[in-house]
């Protein structure tokens, strides 16, 4: 399942535009399917300005350990602290209650280069 209202990245995380040109961001269903089970995340610093691409924390699971990256460029204004207790929120509500982290955009328009639902499909169903 691939929510129609989100962007997506090739790196496997969505957004959710919020408001006042703020984001959420979470990693896809597709990509903590491939995780496996999440046992540990490690969660960016609120306050934090990050520049797309970076690196700006980590998902550790049963299987690997795979860095998380700042889909646009922004400052880090909200942590899902619910995952310190509780890192399966990732895999059992990877789009709702296993959100990571949420930005306020540096640039309003960083979202328009993103994918969209049908072009993450594409991308998941050729890897």
């Amino acid at each position: 399942m691939t929510p129609e209202e989100l962007k997506y990245t090739e790196e496997h995380e969505w957004l959710a535009d919020k408001a006042a040109g703020t984001v959420r961001v979470g990693i896809t269903d597709f990509a903590q399917q491939q995780l496996g089970d999440v046992v540990f995340v490690e969660l960016p610093e609120v306050g934090k300005t990050v520049s797309a691409g970076d690196a700006v924390g980590e998902v550790e699971s049963t299987k690997s350990v795979s860095e998380i990256f700042a889909p646009v460029d922004g400052e880090v204004t909200a942590v899902n602290s619910a995952l310190d207790g509780q890192p399966e929120l990732i895999n059992s509500d990877p789009y709702g209650e296993g959100w990571i982290l949420e930005l306020t955009l540096a640039d309003a328009d960083a979202l328009a280069g993103l994918l969209d639902a049908s072009a993450y499909q594409e991308l998941t169903e050729k890897d």
